[in-house]
């Protein structure tokens, strides 16, 4: 079988003619490729991306950017029948899944502060004569948090910080509680929905957010129009749903959001917020926080407005009015398919969200027209005579921002057939200028290795690995990092949380997923405002669309090399390294822990607490913890030791870079299925994967090996020993799937 499955693809590359491997290509064969098919596969990649055309690219967005796209408007149904449209003019299979999903739009929005002086919050962001998208105004939203709930409340204003876990630790200390008050907290820290769920949590009847011109504003740099980053008047919306709970539509937990499915009362959905939520500038923050009393803030929560910073409570007191329009929308997936010439049944999943929460130029917009341009390129070998050995299907989705909405229904939806004959999903978003980042499914850590080495840096000429070890070399806040980045061969690929939409894929389903992106160059002061516009990006973000090529070849190469390799290009050695890195950081954070634990204990015990705080402030000692008990790891190491072993047997079996068989294929790209169990992580059984998660309380933020670190983290000591079982049992299921690979 690997003969002729060899032989077959050797048939397939023998219509190309070769131009010349990449100028960056190591010696040897790529991972899952012999020689002779490594170049061909490098002679296709340069003709891939001779068809990438940065014009062309420029041209979409400002078309796709030109007026407001969120879920339900005119414009975000116009883009997904044009973007459809093009996929069909390439020649690929298309069609627009629909889903009927609740998106609620803001009817009334109301912010007064009361006392001690009176005013009223504009909630409006400025349009600029410099930038005449900010005058296209039609079906623009306003700035709100979506899935919040509707209220009417009034109380006394408390200073949160950015509403961490440590936030409120620290509040405590001061005496104050935000039970039965408005907290009021900074943007960062923490993704935006946990700081309403939070404060919900700890008694607080509201929550505002506001960007500090310290984080996002002035203090970094200029401000648009002059320079990048936040004005005065800008907002950033978003959602506020509990998406560590379960994203995609807040009625139909695990079921695709079809016309005929069963839905949740909207008062039983858990992800819609407890408490009424807004987001608001920082122009409309300075006289709320201006008027604020009690205790200066801690020095590292002061923020950047010419004030002094107060914790409260009061005496500002603010009246917050919400309403919302609860109404289902239609979300539009644009599902391109472009079959496989010799493994049809294997599918490589390549996807972008298309709706934005105004004119969306960077998020996603930007990512977007990287897709369609590797798209069209693919069309184009194709054409040619070249197709994909395996299936290549694009998916545009719809109501990404309001929680991932559009890729969770097409993925519950279609879930039995994803787990058959997913191979992994390539996941873009947003773009920017500077370094690759590339996060993922470790198993793929080697393939993205050799797919950075193989595109060129725009600006420097070197390869885009090359300049991102550089950076790492130079910059990275961790000796540790600092020393790999020099000595590794490999780069790490980073751990995915949530944000975007590779989180059904990955952590639902089991599929091996990446995100890919550049940037660190650029400012990200416009991202979900009114100024996220075409005028915006081509002037502060990416002028020239240079790295949305550059884009466009990673994932580009990336989607080729996957969808052609005669052995799929899984590897496990990196993966077993990485894990191995987790468990040693979880034995450090339960050590860290315990020392800390009982230094505190002692120090509030014996009243040394008590002798070094002023005694004239409210500031007081922490409240005394319990003991950090001793935890054994073994089961866990265990396992690892096993899955290590097999990973360097399986890697003598590829050293020939021979072909796999049809059954070997399949062991590969269902391998990360053994990462997962249906019963999914304990209180949110949505999220199936048990060595990524997003936090419960970060959102966006990845925990690895999530069952055991947060036990540790939120003192659930007693759940500590069965997550570490439930961990071993998954590394002792990837190991045995890595030992049948060797068999076979």
């Amino acid at each position: 079988m690997r003969t002729f499955l060899l032989s077959s693809l050797s048939i397939l590359f023998s219509y190309v003619a070769f131009v010349g491997s990449s100028a960056f290509a190591a010696e040897g064969p790529l991972l899952g490729f012999d020689a002779a098919a490594s170049d061909n596969q490098h002679a296709l990649e340069t003709e891939f991306d001779s068809h990438i055309d940065r014009v062309e690219m420029d041209r979409w967005m400002r078309d796709f950017s030109s007026e407001a796209h969120h879920v339900g408007s005119p414009k975000g149904k116009e883009n997904a029948d044009a973007i459809a449209a093009l996929f069909r003019g390439w020649n690929y299979e298309v069609e627009i899944a629909e889903y009927q999903v609740l998106f609620p739009e803001p009817l009334t929005r109301e912010l007064e502060l009361l006392s001690p002086a009176r005013y009223t919050a504009s909630l409006t962001e400025d349009s600029l004569d410099e930038d005449p998208s900010t005058s296209v105004i039609d079906d623009l939203l306003p700035p709100y948090n979506a899935f919040s709930i509707d209220g009417d409340v009034e109380g006394e204003l408390v200073f949160v910080n950015y509403g961490t876990p440590a936030d409120y630790e620290l509040l405590d200390r001061y005496g104050i509680s935000v039970a039965g008050k408005i907290a009021i907290s900074k943007y960062g820290g923490s993704w935006r929905g946990i700081k309403p769920k939070l404060a919900g949590e700890k008694g607080a009847i509201a929550t505002l957010i506001y960007s500090d011109p310290a984080d996002d504003g002035y203090g970094p740099g200029d401000v648009y129009p002059t320079g990048p980053f936040k004005n005065e008047s800008g907002v950033q919306r978003g959602s506020v749903m509990d998406m560590p709970t379960y994203p995609g539509d807040v009625l139909t937990p695990g079921i695709g959001a079809t016309g005929d499915a069963r839905r949740l009362p909207i008062a039983d959905a858990p992800t819609i917020t407890r408490i009424p939520v807004l987001p608001i500038s920082y122009r409309d923050a300075l006289p709320l926080l201006e008027a604020m009393g009690g205790e200066v803030v801690p020095r590292e929560w002061r923020g950047g407005l010419p004030i002094t910073y107060h914790l409260g409570p009061g005496p500002a007191r603010v009246r917050l009015q919400l309403e919302f329009d609860w109404k289902m929308v239609t979300a539009y997936n644009v599902i391109a398919r472009l079959p496989g010439a010799l493994y049809p049944d294997e599918w490589v999943i390549r996807g972008n969200h298309h709706d934005g929460w105004n004119h969306g130029a960077a998020d996603p917009i930007s990512g977007l027209v990287a897709l369609l341009a590797e798209a069209k390129a693919l069309g184009a070998l194709a054409a040619a005579g070249n197709p994909p050995a395996r299936t290549v299907i694009y998916g545009a989705w719809d109501a990404e921002e309001p929680g991932l909405i559009g890729s969770t229904e097409w993925a519950e939806h279609h879930a039995a057939e994803l787990q058959e004959h997913a191979v992994a999903y390539l996941n873009t978003d947003g773009n920017g200028r500077g370094f690759v980042n590339v996060g993922g499914s470790h198993v793929l850590e080697s393939f993205f290795n050799e797919v950075m080495r193989d595109v060129e840096d725009p600006q420097t000429g070197v390869s885009v690995q090359q300049r991102r070890r550089a950076n790492l070399r130079i910059n990275a806040g961790s000796e540790k990092v600092r020393t790999e980045a020099k000595n590794r061969a490999n780069l790490r690929i980073s751990p995915l949380g949530s944000g975007s939409d590779y989180t059904p894929f990955l952590q639902h389903l089991g599929i091996a997923s990446a995100n890919i992106s550049f940037g660190g160059e650029s400012a990200g002061g416009s991202y979900h405002t009114m100024y996220d516009t075409y005028e915006h990006y081509s002037n502060w973000i990416d002028p020239g669309l240079v790295y949305g090529e550059a884009l466009a070849q990673v994932a580009g190469h990336a989607t080729l090399r996957l969808a052609n390799a005669p052995r799929l290009p899984f590897e496990f050695s990196g993966f077993s390294d990485n894990v191995s890195g987790y468990i040693e950081e979880i034995e450090e954070l339960a050590e860290t822990m315990r020392s800390e634990t009982e230094a505190d204990n002692q120090n509030i015990s014996d009243g040394s607490y008590d002798l070094v705080l002023d005694p004239n402030k409210t500031f007081g000692p922490p409240i005394a913890k319990e003991p950090v008990p001793f935890f054994n790891f073994a089961p866990l190491k265990n396992a690892l030791a096993r899955l290590e072993q097999a990973a360097s047997s399986y890697d003598s079996v590829i050293a020939d870079g021979a072909a796999a068989s049809a059954r070997e294929n399949y062991l590969l790209y269902t391998s990360e299925r053994e990462l997962t169990r249906q019963q999914g992580l304990s209180g949110r059984p949505w999220y199936k994967h048990h060595i990524y998660a997003p936090g419960f309380y970060t959102g966006y933020g990845v925990k690895t090996i999530p069952g055991v670190r947060e036990a540790i983290e939120q003192r659930q000591y007693d759940q500590v020993a069965g997550q570490i079982d439930i961990a071993a049992e998954v590394l002792n299921a990837m190991a045995s799937r890595v030992e049948l690979l060797v068999e076979e």
